[in-house]
């Protein structure tokens, strides 16, 4: 039997030792009160002999009535007794059968984690075989003339509004250098060319997954997601992930890897609090503000 069957078994029981019970009670009840009717009538000496029979009748009668109740009462006893034997029986088995389905379940839990980290290990690898299918390599010479970033910011073009323009203007006043489309790609730029050298100079890659950006057929978003994994197999950790209108069941359906990350998320932090966590994890960082007090206690404008 399986720990559900176990504990709807162990919930009939509890039912029928309760009702059991509450008849005992009132037999019990039923048997004290007829042992006080009993007790209760009275017999006058100058009692007729046809009065002291009735009586005497009337006496036997509760006296009769008392013990068929204290019989039933006793009866219900033993079978409570029973119903509590098989009660505890089934608990134990229930208890037992628990223990059972909870070990199976961690089994299965752990061998869904190894089948991810085997997924994600064939993944790196496979990256690692091949070029980035929508990103090309652009020259040295002109890769190397480009600035370092500290940070990528790939996002859908739909989010720009709700989050991604207010998020890469709050790292900007903290001094923060951020690759954005909007500002790194100019008009007859490749985007293909910007994008590839954009992910090559940034030291973190900040992924704003929403419903628009794990939607089917985003072609730009799915290519920069796949060049931060294959960054992020050579560099080590440079993959930020931050949840936009997201939850953690659809992030596990897009992709369990990312999801088993941990995340920021804009439905208990703002902005600026996200760009401040950000802004910790950069060893060399230093405020704009402290900078510029800096300068001035050196006497320098």
């Amino acid at each position: 039997m399986s720990a559900e069957q176990y504990q709807r078994m162990v919930n009939t029981l509890d039912k029928e030792i309760a009702d059991l019970e509450k008849r005992k009670a009132t037999a019990d009840k039923k048997s004290a009160d007829e042992q006080k009717k009993a007790a209760s009538v009275n017999i006058s000496k100058n009692a007729s002999a046809t009065t002291i029979k009735s009586k005497m009748s009337e006496i036997r009668r509760h006296e009769d009535a008392a013990r068929k109740a204290s019989e039933e009462s006793a009866d219900l006893q033993k079978k409570i007794a029973e119903k509590r034997a098989k009660r505890n029986d089934a608990y134990l088995k229930l208890q037992k059968e628990q223990q059972t389905e909870q070990k199976k379940a961690q089994r299965v839990q752990q061998q869904m984690i190894s089948d991810m980290q085997r997924l994600y290990e064939d993944r790196i690898a496979d990256l690692e075989k091949q070029a980035l299918p929508v990103i090309s390599v652009s020259s040295t010479a002109e890769t190397e003339l480009m600035p370092e970033y500290d940070v990528f910011v790939s996002h859908a073009w739909e989010d720009k509004e709700s989050f991604a323009d207010e998020f890469v203007d709050e790292l900007r006043k903290l001094g923060i250098s951020v690759w954005y489309d909007t500002s790194q790609i100019r008009w007859g730029d490749s985007m293909r060319q910007r994008i590839d050298d954009g992910l090559k100079k940034s030291k973190f890659g900040v992924v704003i997954l929403s419903p628009n950006y794990i939607a089917e057929g985003k072609y730009w978003t799915k290519a920069e997601l796949d060049g931060l994994f294959q960054l992020e197999s050579v560099r080590g950790k440079t993959l930020l992930p931050i949840w936009h209108d997201l939850t953690k069941k659809q992030v596990m359906e897009f992709s369990p890897i990312i999801a088993n990350k941990k995340a920021m998320t804009t439905a208990s932090m703002t902005a600026q609090e996200i760009a401040e966590e950000l802004a910790n994890l950069l060893p060399d960082f230093k405020r704009v503000e402290e900078s510029e007090n800096g300068q001035a206690e050196n006497g320098n404008p």
